[in-house]
């Protein structure tokens, strides 16, 4: 193993750097580490991390894993001391954080597929006894309640999409309630249209289901939503909408979050045709949509339930709706809402 740096954690009182090996190196001595600290969790159910090891065989770069030691004497004071240690010492090495990484990577070297050659990168400690370890292990993987995978996306859309050089404005629900800005979008919204194109799905919403196990159903939704396979961006949609925001009736109705979530999983299916769109073929298009939607009776359907599933089933199949008159679109809707009595 390589190692490339050294540096002193302050508060465990130990030495930590980055190091570099193969998969190789990692299956044949790294893996057989995974059982030593008793304290840790039990390898979680496969099914969580097939994505993963489709991707690895598909040649992705593993996150970093942490790898650490126990050294009661002698001082490490530079990089060479600290590399021959390593290597002189692989064999009692802990794993703190990366054993379902580690558990993937060994399930994805049964494929003849498999790239033994394909680096991978370590966070190396080196303590000075258990507890500090144990303390270290504990903040990465249960120092606090993770966050929801609805709070991630959250905390994503504002921190990874830039709305300052877009015409739109977007505002967290505190900032809407103190100072708010004239027909502005609310990062919550956003960040729902985020979750609808992330798992390709408009229901990631209910309150049926406890949060834990809904928590389960979102995080299983977006690992086996390919996305890679989009021939577009979340930020696509967001600079879509922003195109046509000079429209009235467009950015209306883009901001009936129900409409936006369906629009960001129909999206990707119609991106051929709605990227040649004026905003007055889109307006008209948006228009049809609403005189279809509101012939609905009120009374026996789930509106914001249907308004997401029928905007997703509108701009998905634009290449069917576009030539059709509201007449044609009012019996599809009445079809698809149709329920036994």
């Amino acid at each position: 193993m390589e190692i490339y740096n050294l540096e002193f954690d302050n508060v465990i009182s130990s030495i930590v750097g980055l190091g570099q090996t193969d998969y190789a190196y990692t299956l044949e001595r790294i893996y057989p580490l995974i059982n030593k600290l008793d304290e840790q969790r039990k390898l979680l159910n496969t099914k969580f991390y097939k994505r993963l090891e489709k991707d690895i065989l598909s040649g992705c770069l593993m996150p970093p894993l942490t790898l650490a030691f126990v050294k009661k004497e002698g001082e490490i004071r530079d990089i060479g001391q600290l590399s021959r240690y390593v290597n002189e010492n692989i064999d009692n090495g802990f794993i703190l954080d990366g054993i379902q990484r580690l558990n993937t990577l060994k399930r994805a070297s049964e494929s003849p597929e498999f790239d033994y050659t394909k680096k991978i990168f370590f966070n190396i400690i080196i303590a000075g006894n258990k507890d500090k370890l144990l303390y270290r292990m504990i903040t990465l993987n249960n120092g606090q309640k993770g966050m929801t995978p609805r709070h991630q996306i959250e905390i994503l859309t504002k921190e990874l999409f830039y709305f300052s050089g877009l015409s739109i404005k977007v505002q967290t629900e505190k900032d809407k309630a103190a100072t708010p800005l004239k027909e502005s979008f609310s990062y919550g919204d956003i960040a729902k249209g985020y979750m609808a194109f992330l798992t390709n799905n408009v229901n990631n919403e209910n309150s049926k289901i406890i949060e834990e196990k809904m928590d389960e159903i979102l995080v299983g939704r977006i690992l086996e939503n390919d996305i890679s396979k989009n021939q577009i961006e979340f930020y696509d949609i967001i600079q879509f909408v922003d195109r046509h925001a000079d429209s009235s009736i467009c950015l209306k109705w883009f901001q009936t979050v129900n409409n936006f979530i369906g629009f960001c999983v129909g999206f990707n299916n119609s991106y051929d045709i709605l990227r040649g769109f004026s905003s007055g073929e889109l307006e008209a298009q948006l228009q049809k949509f609403e005189l279809a939607f509101r012939a609905l009776n009120p009374s026996k359907i789930n509106l914001g339930k249907f308004r997401r599933e029928l905007s997703k089933e509108f701009v998905y199949n634009l290449k069917r709706y576009r030539d059709l008159d509201v007449t044609d679109v009012e019996e599809i809707f009445f079809e698809l809402t149709s329920t036994d009595d």
